[in-house]
């Protein structure tokens, strides 16, 4: 068997022999795979790596993909997202050839930030606008969403969007959109920014429970507040309905208990449950639906936006094996490997 650097120019999973796609782990290891692709495709273009050069193809041709086409930031040019098409024709004779009801016809991925290179400075550009739930205003948003949406009004079926950091950033709040539209599409999405206060680094268990509790009471209140001030029914009641309708679209969320960008996404889900168990369901439902910052936006009367990170429905997995750094929590290739120690719980609104 070629050395894993024949075949994709860095590590890659030739663990894989062949390819289940009913196989949660399978289907994990390729979406990640063909994100590493698209991080790939921009360093090619940065290096002016081109044809036989190009380091990149291998990321989808392994598992049978073509490119269809890339998605080019109008600011700077740079390649953040691809959509790839299954095409069985590529290589019949290989192992992930096979085409079965759970293949997915195409497959939309995002990159995250590069820290090297011209894209660096968009990049964090665009990281900043996470931080102020502000993302879907970009033009690189504009620019994902209507690839979505011109491969859903084409008829095509099974497609999946995958991303990671502020790729997966991007690719959940395009499954949100078409979510919101009664379109529920496969996501995988990998390190996914959550935006707040570290809570779940906070070691002692019985405090971070207690800041928990704490603040779903304070949002909780503060959104009683809002609407009582702002006496407008049909207004207060429309994030609640949004919220509402994205409970059928349940994403795959992968999260490493190490990486502070995404880390809280654990607190968030397994409150959710401690607070049902205390008989606090009702205060829980609504304070899951809003952010403190967001609430306090609508005291002041500022335009405030909803928070990328509140979700009603997920499948959480998390990396539960040991990472020297956070360089390597917050990594791609962890989710591809097959030495990993998983746990994955669904909660459902």
């Amino acid at each position: 068997m070629a050395s894993e650097r024949d075949v994709f120019g860095i590590s890659g999973p030739l663990h894989l022999t062949s390819i289940d796609w009913t196989d949660v782990d399978h289907r994990r290891s390729v979406a990640a795979c063909l994100v590493q692709g698209v991080y790939i495709m921009q360093r090619d273009r940065q290096e002016n790596r081109q044809g036989p050069d190009a380091l990149a193809p291998p990321w989808w041709k392994f598992f049978s993909f073509d490119l269809h086409s890339q998605l080019i930031d109008d600011a700077d040019s740079s390649v953040f997202g691809a959509v790839f098409k299954f095409n069985p024709k590529l290589d019949p004779s290989s192992a992930y050839a096979l085409s079965t009801p759970a293949t997915p016809s195409h497959i939309v991925a995002f990159r995250g930030t590069l820290t090297k290179g011209d894209a660096f400075a968009r990049d964090l550009q665009l990281d900043l606008h996470c931080v102020k739930n502000i993302l879907h205003q970009s033009s690189r948003f504009e620019t994902a969403i209507q690839a979505v949406r011109n491969l859903v009004a084409s008829g095509n079926q099974n497609i999946w969007i995958t991303g990671h950091s502020l790729g997966s950033a991007m690719a959940m709040l395009a499954g949100k959109s078409m979510a919101k539209n009664g379109v529920f599409l496969e996501s995988h999405l990998f390190n996914s920014p959550y935006v707040s206060p570290p809570i779940e680094n906070v070691k002692n268990k019985t405090v971070k429970h207690g800041i928990r509790i704490a603040s779903s009471f304070v949002t909780a209140g503060l959104a009683v507040a809002v609407k009582v001030k702002k006496n407008h029914q049909q207004r207060n009641n429309a994030p609640n309905n949004s919220f509402t309708n994205l409970a059928s679209w349940v994403p795959c969320l992968y999260v490493n208990p190490r990486d502070h960008i995404c880390s809280e996404y654990i607190g968030y889900f397994q409150h959710r449950r401690k607070m049902e168990d205390i008989g606090a369901r009702g205060v829980e439902r609504l304070a899951s639906q809003h952010s403190i910052s967001g609430l306090l936006m609508d005291v002041i009367g500022k335009e405030s936006h909803e928070p990328l990170h509140l979700l009603p429905s997920a499948n959480l997995t998390v990396n539960l094996s040991p990472a020297r750094d956070l360089k390597e929590a917050h990594g791609i290739h962890q989710w591809w490997r097959c030495d990993q120690q998983l746990e994955s719980r669904t909660y459902r609104s």
